[in-house]
C-alpha cells in the first residue's frame, strides 16, 4: 500500500521531542525529511541534517515548532545549541507557495506569508490537534493546582475562565476530581452547555462575584480578563493558573502586589506529555501535510 507521503519532501526547522516523534511518523510514511537545527539521534537515522535555506528551497512543506517564534521570527525550539533559525524574508522566498505548519503564527509571519503566497496552517488552532492537546494541558494545569495548593481539589471552588477547548476539558476534569466547579464564559452557548454538565455558569461582568470565595481560578481567556477589579475581590489564598497564550489574561503585576501567587503555563503539553503531544502530531499532522501539498501544486 502507498504511504501517504511518498514522494514528498518535508523539512523541520527547529523542535522539541514533539517533533521528533513527528519526524518519525513522516519517515514511517514515506516522506524525505530534512531537519534544521537537530544534533544526530538515533530513532532519527532515516532524515537528513541540511542547512535552513537549502532545505526551505528543496521542501514541498516546511513544519516549524508548536513553540512557534518570537515577535521577530525566531524558532524557540531546536536541539543544535549552535543554531539559529529565523523565519525572516529570506526564509520565506525560499518557501515561496509551499505550505507552512505553525503552532501559531506570529504578525511578521502573517505578514511575509501573505507577501510570498505561503499557505500557514496554524496546528495550534486546528480542532482535531486543540482539542486532543486540551487533555495534556488540563492535567497540566490540575498538576500545578495539586502542587501549589494546601488543599485538594476534592471540595474545593475552583473557577474556570473561558469555556472554549481547554476550558471545557479542564472544567470536566476538576468535576471528576470532585471540585465544585464554577464556569465564567463570554458566550451564552457556552454557558448553557456549562450548565448542561452541572456546573454553575456565569458571565464574564459577574467575575468579581464568582471569584471572591474562589480556591483556584484557572484562566484559559488570551485576553485581560483577570483584572485589577477582579483580584481585588478574590482572597489573596486564591491560586491562579493562567493557560492561556503570552501574555495571559492575568494582570501579573497586580497580583503581585496583592500577593497572590499567579502562574502563567505555557506550552503544557510539550512539559508535562511530551510524548503524547507528540503522538497528537505523529497521528494528525501526516495527512493535514498530504492534502496542503495537494493543494498547493
Amino acid at each position: 500500500m502507498r504511504r501517504i507521503l511518498e514522494g514528498l519532501t518535508v523539512a523541520l526547522v527547529g523542535g522539541d521531542e514533539r517533533e521528533v516523534i513527528l519526524a518519525q511518523a513522516l519517515l514511517n510514511e514515506g516522506a524525505k525529511v530534512l531537519l534544521v537545527g537537530y544534533l544526530p539521534r538515533p530513532e532519527l537515522a532515516g532524515a537528513e541534517h541540511w542547512e535552513r535555506r537549502a532545505a526551505l528551497t528543496a521542501a514541498d512543506a516546511v513544519v516549524a515548532p508548536i513553540t512557534n517564534t518570537d515577535e521577530k521570527g525566531k524558532i524557540k525550539a531546536f536541539f543544535d545549541p549552535a543554531a539559529e533559525i529565523i523565519l525572516d524574508t529570506d526564509a520565506f522566498k525560499a518557501m515561496q507557495g509551499k505550505p507552512l505548519f505553525i503552532g501559531v503564527a506570529k504578525q511578521v509571519v502573517q505578514d511575509l506569508a501573505a507577501k510570498f503566497r505561503v499557505p500557514v496552517y496554524q496546528t495550534a488552532e486546528i480542532d482535531e490537534i486543540a482539542v486532543l492537546n486540551s487533555i495534556p494541558t488540563a492535567e497540566g494545569a490540575i498538576a500545578r493546582a495539586m502542587n501549589e495548593l494546601p488543599i485538594t481539589l476534592h471540595g474545593s471552588r475552583s473557577v474556570v475562565v473561558g469555556f472554549g477547548r481547554c476550558g471545557i476539558t479542564l472544567a470536566r476534569m476538576l468535576l471528576g476530581i470532585g471540585a465544585r466547579v464554577y464556569v465564567a464564559a463570554r458566550s451564552a452557548a457556552q454557558r448553557a452547555r456549562a450548565y448542561e454538565m452541572g456546573i454553575s455558569a456565569h458571565e464574564l461582568e459577574e467575575l468579581p462575584a464568582v471569584v471572591a470565595a474562589a480556591d483556584v481560578v484557572f484562566n484559559t481567556v488570551p485576553s485581560l480578563v483577570l483584572t485589577a477589579e477582579v483580584l481585588q475581590a478574590m482572597p489573596v489564598t486564591c491560586l491562579i493558573v493562567d493557560i492561556a497564550s503570552a501574555p495571559g489574561g492575568t494582570d501579573f503585576a497586580y497580583a503581585k502586589k496583592r500577593g497572590i501567587k499567579a502562574f502563567l503555563d505555557l506550552g503544557i503539553p510539550g512539559k508535562v506529555a511530551p510524548r503524547t503531544a507528540g503522538e497528537i502530531l505523529a497521528r494528525t499532522l501526516p495527512p493535514m501535510i498530504a492534502d496542503a501539498c495537494r493543494r498547493s501544486k
